[in-house]
């Protein structure tokens, strides 16, 4: 069993709606069958790399890059942990958790994206959580950082109502466009009050040593 090498194979966070995994190459697989499908309205861009731009098969060859990138560059100094997201069992997106020198900083960052016909359910919203309760109950993060451009009301909606705080902004190049980016961010105190008793972590403790956390 590969999870024997690389503990982050059983990783799993489950809420009363979804379960998010570390992904297989299986996984990977279905996550970029995924990707042939709209992630957001043609004209609008939500990300500042527009990978969803690509045409098929290249879009989800890309897709497999990164995630294997991901893995093979995970350090203790800089990891991102991508999260496959299924709801009744079924994929619906990706949700990252990322740490730059994590058991120094205790900062974390998070993105993610999720199919366009399952937007306005809530999904979003579910998937963040989830993962913040991974930040902050798992890995006793300090903060977790977010953004979004300033015409992606969906993705500020969601932030706005976990609790994040505005950090700042800055002018991005979007497409060829100047597009305003906000940044927010979340502190312990603030997701304490938020906290939620129904989501559970399975099989964290393996995976600490990866994430430099090896003592806690």
């Amino acid at each position: 069993m590969l999870s024997a090498h690389w503990p982050l194979f059983d990783l799993r966070i489950r809420t009363p709606r979804l379960e998010l995994r570390y992904p297989s190459d299986a996984d990977c697989a279905s996550l970029a069958d995924l990707t042939r499908e709209a992630v957001h309205d043609e004209d609008f861009m939500p990300f500042t790399v527009p990978w969803t731009r690509a045409p098929s098969p290249a879009r989800e060859q890309n897709a497999l890059r990164h995630w294997w990138r991901q893995r093979a560059n995970l350090s203790v100094e800089d990891w991102t942990l991508p999260f496959m997201v299924l709801d009744d069992g079924e994929p619906a997106g990706v949700q990252d958790l990322s740490g730059s020198r994590f058991p120094v900083t205790r900062s974390v960052t998070t993105g993610s994206w999720l199919v366009r016909r399952l937007h306005g359910r809530g999904i979003g919203k579910e998937m963040r959580a989830a993962v913040l309760h991974l930040a902050f109950a798992g890995l006793n993060a300090a903060e977790a950082h977010t953004s979004a451009f300033e015409d992606n009301p969906a993705s500020l909606g969601v932030t706005r109502s976990l609790g994040y705080r505005g950090n700042g902004s800055q002018i991005d190049d979007r497409e060829g466009t100047p597009v305003r980016h906000l940044r927010f961010v979340l502190g312990r105190d603030d997701w304490e009050t938020r906290r939620r008793p129904d989501i559970a972590i399975e099989n964290l403790e393996p995976c600490l040593p990866l994430l430099g956390l090896a003592h806690e």
